[in-house]
């Protein structure tokens, strides 16, 4: 998934804020009606993010007075995270109003009847603006069944010291990376090639540049056609030409920052955590710390980059849907996604912020307690040319299990044999789909 902040795991026209904020407005009337019961608590379930509170605040102000806007902080592990909410709204809780949804558990949440459809003026406003990748995220089966909060995605990261002119696909990348070892200097590639979701994000980024598939269209069959065994070879090549880490397969996203902030490689596959980490801990350096748009897979081909993020669902137990719309709006408003994207370095999913260049607090100048969109995020425009032509992962209900065995059979990864590991997952997944096999 993609890397939280805080863990994975990112010029505001005051024109348009008027306009949200007065769509907002709006639904408010529609949905709320004659207001709430005194003393009504709305309680969010979402994922810890250091600066979360302050935007649940700002949701319990604009209520004026009819809720409270409780944030009811989940574990930090996504895995725990989805077990308390899947028991609790098994065993049929009622006191759950909007969960905050890892964007590949929409499906399996929508499929369970757990979360509420969004129609009418409250689906209008959630998706005015957003982004289509970080949108499909939040649609099952053609309908919408949350509001997207945040998005992320992976970009190529380097020195312009070693690497003037950074590689536009795979194969040049390689072939850098070889070179430069033969130089005597650093060359490794270093990616998250651990056995968990960060290598089922880097494979199915392969997959999609390739222009392949791992499961049909309604996630009810494996696919794992052409492109997704070329996926496979690739995955294989990399990790056996000599450029990767011994300790490849004991690394996440933290590690890979550290090996290349260390000087121990080339180029760096990770999101945009990474800049502000770089900022902090060799600012001296940062001039020569560039990014650029994810390898292509082949030449003439964009890459497809797998998001991450995370939505906003309306719990279907809920005893305050209403209420609980208009609070899942608030907290992923303009305003709020603005707020969050600056403080806690979650990329937003609406276009506009991209290229928004007002400070945090318009009336006082940029400074690094007052930031904007172009001094946390001038990796912006690169971020927002991956983000036009994303990749997401396979949407299933199933797709815990589906994930488990692909994080699975592709490690470790040097070991791939590209038609036998390929027979493997269409098997092993074929069973995960009809939770064979698997513990979700």
């Amino acid at each position: 998934m993609g890397k939280r902040m805080s863990a994975s795991r990112r010029g505001r026209s005051p024109g348009r804020t008027g306009s949200l904020l007065g769509a907002t407005a709006l639904t408010v009337g529609l949905l709320a009606g004659c207001g709430s019961d005194a003393g009504l608590k709305i309680n969010v379930y979402y994922a810890p993010e250091d600066n979360f509170q302050s935007v649940v605040d700002d949701c319990t102000k604009a209520s004026g007075g009819r809720y409270e806007v409780v944030y009811n902080k989940l574990p930090r592990p996504a895995d725990g995270q989805r077990e308390q909410m899947v028991r609790r709204l098994a065993a049929g809780d009622d006191s759950l109003d909007v969960l905050g949804l890892d964007v590949t558990w929409v499906s399996e949440f929508a499929e369970a009847g757990w979360a509420e459809e969004w129609t009418g003026e409250a689906k209008a406003e959630a998706t005015a603006g957003v982004l289509p990748g970080p949108l499909e995220t939040a649609t099952w089966n053609g309908k919408l069944y949350a509001a997207t909060k945040n998005t992320n995605v992976q970009l190529l990261w380097y020195d312009d010291r070693l690497t003037p002119s950074p590689p536009k696909t795979w194969d040049e990348m390689i072939d850098q990376a070889k070179a430069l070892k033969v130089q005597g200097k650093p060359g490794n590639v270093v990616f998250t090639g651990a056995q968990y979701e960060g290598l089922v994000v880097i494979y199915n980024t392969l997959v999609e540049s390739a222009g392949g598939k791992i499961l049909s269209d309604d996630g009810k069959s494996v696919v794992m056609d052409e492109g997704a065994i070329k996926a496979l070879e690739m995955l294989k090549k990399v990790t056996t030409a000599g450029i990767t880490d011994p300790s490849l397969t004991n690394s996440k996203e933290d590690e890979v920052r550290q090996a290349f902030q260390r000087g121990n490689a080339a180029f760096e596959l990770n999101w945009p955590f990474v800049y502000a980490s770089y900022a902090k801990e060799k600012k001296a350096e940062l001039q020569h710390f560039k990014w650029t748009t994810y390898p292509r897979f082949e030449a003439g081909k964009p890459a497809k980059t797998t998001i991450g993020g995370y939505n906003l669902a309306v719990s279907s137990t809920s005893k305050h849907k209403a209420e609980a719309y208009e609070v899942a709006l608030c907290l992923r408003n303009e305003k709020n996604q603005k707020f969050s994207a600056l403080k806690d370095g979650v990329p937003p999913t609406l276009e506009s912020l991209y290229t928004d260049t007002v400070p945090l607090d318009a009336t006082a100048g940029v400074s690094d307690d007052n930031p904007s969109m172009d001094t946390k995020y001038p990796m912006r425009e690169t971020i927002l040319d991956a983000l036009k032509d994303a990749a997401v992962r396979p949407l299933t209900p199933a797709y815990q299990n589906a994930s488990t065995v692909l994080s699975k059979v592709l490690s470790p990864p040097s070991e791939i044999d590209p038609q036998k590991t390929a027979e493997k997952l269409k098997k092993e997944l074929a069973d995960a789909l009809q939770s064979k096999g698997v513990i979700p």
